[in-house]
This record gives structure tokens, sequence and C-alpha cells, in this order.
């Protein structure tokens, strides 16, 4: 794919709108993937080609996180390995099916997201950490193995339900649990793009450059707007209408499109 100026504008500008939006209101991805696809990449190797963005920001968060002493390691072996075995085979079914099925996940994945932006989860997690020590019970091992194929398969709305998984499930505290989140992102967004690059489905430019914009607009964020309660949000609501443009695009036009053509 040859990239014209407008092409490399467009991924730069993007992504660093997904930035802020991530660092204010979350799920970001749903904002790459459907800027990736408008750049002219198949939905499947959009999907691969978002985990570049994802894997830079979460080595970032980490390190972050890490620094101000904010992420505890001790214990998280427990909800680490089932989600790592749990992205494995998810990112190696989306590396195996192709444009029409991966256009339908992510529409539906959408659907889903844009009731979990309007209900805000975060409101209801608690702000108490509850954790108990030792082995968790295989129910919840089991939890994080279907959380890693999530992130494997699709990433964008991982973090809500990691979230939800460590908070409601683990008994972290929502302080603790974003640490935690970003830690275990990091891990499988690692062994994802691993897998999707030896597939050849990854767009490495558009991946770095998007990336490039992530870093951006997550500094802009946390340095000039979070300090400005209207501005979160006011990125929720363009979140929210980033979503729906990706409900009509992943889910409503192709069903439009099949029975058309039926």
């Amino acid at each position: 794919m040859d990239l014209s100026p407008t092409m490399l504008i467009v991924a730069l500008v993007g992504g660093t709108i997904a930035g802020i939006i991530n660092t204010l209101a979350g799920s970001g991805s749903l904002v790459t993937l459907p800027i990736l696809v408008f750049l002219g990449l198949p939905a499947h190797i959009a999907n691969g080609t978002n985990r570049v963005g994802i894997l830079i920001q979460s080595a970032v968060g980490v390190a972050t996180f890490k620094k101000q002493g904010a992420l505890e390691l001790k214990g998280t072996g427990w909800f680490l390995v089932p989600a790592l075995i749990g992205a494995s085979i998810g990112a190696l079914v989306a590396t195996d099916i192709g444009e029409a099925a991966t256009n339908l996940t992510i529409g539906i994945l959408m659907v889903i997201m844009f009731v979990l932006t309007l209900i805000e989860p975060k409101k209801w997690l608690r702000e108490v950490s509850e954790r108990t020590q030792g082995r968790p019970p295989t129910w919840l091992l089991l939890v994080f193995v279907v959380i890693g194929f999530h992130g494997g398969f699709l990433q964008a709305g991982v973090g809500v339900t990691l979230l939800v998984g460590l908070v409601l499930g683990a008994g972290f505290s929502l302080v603790e649990a974003n640490g935690v989140k970003m830690m275990i992102a990091f891990c499988f967004s690692g062994v994802a793009l691993i897998l999707f690059g030896m597939k050849g489905m990854v767009h490495w430019p558009f991946g770095l450059l998007m990336a490039v914009g992530q870093a951006l607009g997550a500094f802009l964020a946390a340095r000039y707007l979070s300090s400005k309660p209207e501005a979160a949000v006011w990125v929720r609501r363009l979140l929210l209408v980033v979503i729906l443009i990706g409900i009509g695009r992943f889910l409503i036009m192709p069903i439009y499109q099949y029975l058309a053509g039926s």
C-alpha cells in the first residue's frame, strides 16, 4: 500500500485523538480500529496493527505506575498466566478468521461497549481493597482465561473487562487494579503482536505512526486537559459518537450489504 502524505497525517492525528480519549475516557481502540480501516486496511489487518500502539502505550503506563509505587506485582501471576493462555488462543483464532468475521465481531463488541460507556462501570467498582491471599478459586482463573481470549482476539474494550475481573472478582481496589490491568495488557499485547506479525497481519508504518500520536495524545491529556473536569465529559461524548459510527461501519453496513445482495 502506497502511503500518501494525507494518510500519514490522518494516522498521526487519529492516534493523537485516540490517546486523548484513552487517557480521559478509556477504550481508545474503539477509535483507532475505525481509523485504520478508514485508511484502507482490512479489518483483520487493522486488528493486528492496532496492537503496536497498545503495546507501546501499555509499556509507558507500566513504567509510570511502577515509578509512582502504584504497581504491586505480588500475587498477580495468578491472573497474568491464565490471561496469557487465553490471549494466545484468542490471537491465534483472530489470525485465522477472515475480514467479514472480524467486522461482525468488532460491530457486536462496539454495541456492548456503547452500553458499558453509557453506564460508566468505574462508578460501581470498589475503591477499597478486599484482596485475599493465595491461590484464587478455579472459576476466577477461568474468567481470566476468557478475558485474555478477549484481549488476544480483539483488544478493544478489554481494559473494562480486566478492571471488572480484578476489582469485582479478585478484590483489588480500583487504584490497585489500574496498574495491574496495564501490566497484564502489556504482556498479552506483546504475545498478540508477535502472533499477528508472524502472519503478516501488521502494517508497521501505520501502527508506529499511530503509536506516536497515541503517546502525544496521552501527554496532552495528562498535561493540559486532566485538570479540566468538563474535558472528560466532552471526550466521553465524543467516544460515544465514534462508537456509533463504528457500529454503522462494522455491523449495520455489512448486514445491509448482505441483505441487499441476497
